[in-house]
């Protein structure tokens, strides 16, 4: 992971050290933001700062970092912070090269730039995916590396000693006889040397500060209260909306009677869209109020969409088995070693539609100006924004600003644009700045849902019950072919779908694994946290854990056994929680623990679920313990929390989340219907890293992916039963 001096910089790295380089200078941040306010939360606080900035020109806009005269360093983070503390993991990698404590480094948003900030990963400029340390480890850290270098050149140029001969320390760069000079008094000089490359990064041994635990940047704001998110933002001149959409996909607004509406105290117009009606109000209760007002006289046309109902749903994937669909991995012969087989294991499974349901819904702060149009939205997908509003505007692209905001929570939700789309068709029509505030209600029905899935299986076992093969078909609509069509095969696979499923952890002589495609009519499928492997985690792990039971041997044991000499992260990572787990020790009648076991976005976890079962189909979680290897660890408190919170969310959708449909429309509203993990219902998570000078792995969804199949195998420890259709509450259990 180390590289050396006479490692290849790749043209990716190369651009990012020249973009670095650019901002030795002083960039001020504000010069590439507009004068109106407010800006993002980040940018507000750098701008407090008593800093004498240096005035750049506009094309420092690809700096991912800078150095100011009072020596402050200020990170341009190419990911928003969204609850992740992936802010806080740049400013260390930043701080550890830099050799500045972290009290040093600010963070500000990167606006839109496609050529600058596109992730390795993802492939486009977004935050998700689980991508965010893994694609910036090394080059963060050039950046800073090439920095903290031309800053020892200048100060040895100035000293006229050779550079060999000085090094960084606490913001300082320390020479011959111990002479000083502190990073903002050679940053000048610094800025008019030529970019290094091949430039060597610390190792290890030698960190300071990634490894250690550190208080995330954000965590201060945010509890006092001083965080802004796009929902507490006021624009000078704001008014607020609040929309209702055509309750079913693909219908349009007709007409509606706007005039009770308009008799509510403080609601100052309404907005007709093609699938939707708005109303402006001085504040959101005006705007609440107006819509409430419209509802008997709002006339829908809810076209082809309306006579939908779950069943036909599901039973357009059921049929969907019957086409051909793509096959994602085709190895020996399934077929043959189906026929001649000592046995055959045979399981389907079905997971719902789930909504995003984030603290904050869908907010946007939008103005159309005739000069531009700007945006103040917290969005993973800023380049996206930026076309959308830009198509909704009739503006080219280049007269959008995009203001990016931390965010609420989005778990994949922000990824999307339409509520951007919407806020700017309605400011469009205004000639004031109006901020667009979706109710729960609204969020929860006009959610992009993560896909039904319907997954068959077939195994056919030897003598010992070990698998000598399997097959797999997966049932499901392509969230890539709505998002990204072009990075779509001509067979229709989607790599997502398949994660998991196509390279399953365990080794298989024979495998054939086959994608049928299905999109839902009345419904629209996204990305949900834990993407792929929160479907192929499931389904897997489930199905080993029914091999495992089917041989009469320990689900522990029965993994290792067919890991073989394979996947040593994986199985460390097993054996320590089970050891956590004491899983040898027998439990008493009604109890039982499950395991699963995954390598997921390039970190190795294994979660065991330990529950009790009452005679009334209570379910009481007595013990959760999470094991991780993640390769390097930035942050150990970020860490732990992403593994918590991301555990406890994926409890909550394998407990009690479903999006049902009815008459083409959402059945769920809220929280009453659409439940949340709740205080009572949460047991502690009893979170295990284990140490690794691996490359980084992502870890903010790794949690979610991993809970749902452990606790199904400890279902069926406790209640000898194999429930195969999620949520748990569809069997009638409820926690206690």
């Amino acid at each position: 992971m180390n590289k050396n001096s006479s490692a290849p910089v790749s043209p990716e790295r190369r651009r990012m050290l020249k973009a670095s380089g650019v901002a030795l200078g002083g960039l001020l941040i504000a010069t590439w933001l507009p004068p109106m306010v407010p800006k993002s939360f980040a940018i507000q606080r750098l701008e407090e700062e008593p800093e004498d900035h240096e005035l750049q020109p506009p094309t420092a806009l690809g700096a991912f970092l800078r150095v100011g005269h009072n020596g402050h360093i200020t990170l341009i983070s190419p990911k928003i912070e969204m609850g992740q503390g992936v802010q806080t993991g740049f400013a260390m990698m930043i701080a550890e090269e830099l050799e500045v404590p972290l009290s040093q480094v600010s963070v500000a948003e990167a606006p839109p730039n496609p050529e600058l900030y596109s992730d390795s990963i993802l492939n486009f400029q977004a935050t998700g995916g689980s991508a965010s340390t893994r694609s910036n480890w090394e080059p963060l850290r050039e950046a800073a590396a090439a920095a903290r270098i031309m800053l020892i050149q200048a100060a040895a140029n100035q000293w006229q000693v050779s550079a060999a001969d000085c090094r960084a320390e606490n913001g300082q760069v320390i020479g011959p006889g111990d002479r000083r000079l502190g990073y903002g008094e050679v940053v000048a000089a610094a800025a008019e040397l030529t970019v290094p490359e091949n430039v060597p990064l610390k190792k290890p041994e030698d960190f300071k500060i990634i490894g250690k635990p550190a208080q995330r940047l954000d965590t201060p704001s945010k509890v006092d209260g001083s965080a802004k998110f796009t929902i507490d933002l006021h624009v000078p001149g704001m008014k607020i909306a609040s929309a209702r959409a055509c309750p079913v996909v693909g219908g349009t607004l007709v007409a509606v009677d706007e005039s009770r509406a308009r008799a509510v105290p403080g609601v100052v117009e309404v907005i007709k869209l093609d699938n939707a009606v708005a109303v402006i109000g001085d504040h959101m209760w005006a705007a609440i109020k107006g819509l409430e007002a419209l509802e008997e006289s709002v006339e829908w046309d809810f076209g082809a969409h309306g006579g939908i109902d779950q069943a036909q749903i599901e039973q357009a994937l059921r049929d969907a088995f019957e086409r051909d669909g793509a096959i994602a991995n085709d190895v020996g012969d399934i077929d043959k070693a189906l026929d001649g087989a000592e046995s055959k294991i045979e399981a389907e499974y079905e997971m719902p539609f789930l909504a995003h349901s984030p603290l904050e819904p869908m907010t946007c702060v939008a103005q159309v100006r005739a000069d531009a149009c700007e945006l103040w939205v917290g969005t993973q997908a800023p380049v996206f924004a930026r076309q959308a509003a830009a198509k909704a505007s009739g503006m080219p692209a280049e007269k959008v600003i995009i203001h990016n905001q931390w965010i609420g929570g989005a778990f994949g939700r922000r990824l999307e644009t339409d509520f951007i789309t919407q806020a700017t068709a309605i400011a469009k029509q205004v000639d004031y700045p109006i901020k667009l505030v979706w109710t729960r209600e609204e969020d929860t029905t006009h959610d992009l849902y993560r896909p039904h899935y319907i997954d068959r299986f077939a195994a056919a076992l030897d003598a010992d019950g070990m698998p000598i093969g399997w097959s797999q078909t997966i049932v499901g609509a392509s969230v890539l072919a709505r998002f990204a069509p072009d990075a779509v095969p001509p067979n229709g696979l989607d790599s997502d779908a398949v994660e998991n499923s196509a390279n399953p952890l365990y080794p298989l002589s024979n495998l054939r694994v086959r994608y049928v495609p299905e999109a839902p009519k009345a419904i629209l499928n996204s990305w949900w946290r834990g993407v792929g492997p929160l479907h192929g985690a499931y389904v897997v792990e489930s199905f080993v854990d029914e091999l495992a039971y089917a041989a009469k041997q320990d689900p522990v044991d029965y993994r290792l056994k067919l890991l073989g000499d394979q996947h040593p992260r994986a199985q460390a990572v097993l054996r320590l929680a089970a050891e956590k787990a004491n899983w040898r020790q027998p439990l008493p009648d009604g109890r039982g623990r499950g395991v699963a076991v995954q390598e997921v976005f390039g970190s190795y976890l294994a979660t065991v679920v330990e529950l009790q079962i009452d005679a009334n189909n209570g379910v009481r979680i007595k013990r959760l313990i999470c094991v991780a290897d993640c390769g390097i660890v930035t942050n150990p408190t970020s860490v732990h929390s992403q593994l918590e919170g991301g555990t406890l969310f994926g409890l909550s959708a394998a407990l009690y989340n479903e999006i049902t449909v009815k008459n083409g429309r959402v059945e769920q509203s809220n929280y009453n219907d659409y439940r949340q993990l709740r205080i009572s219902d949460a047991p502690p998570v009893e979170v295990f890293v284990v140490p690794s000078t691996e490359a980084p792995g992502g870890i903010g969804e790794a949690g979610t992916a991993m809970i749902a199949p452990a606790l199904m195998n400890a279902m069926h420890a406790a209640t000898g039963k194999r429930f195969r259709r999620l949520p748990l509450a569809r069997a009638g259990f409820h926690v206690i």
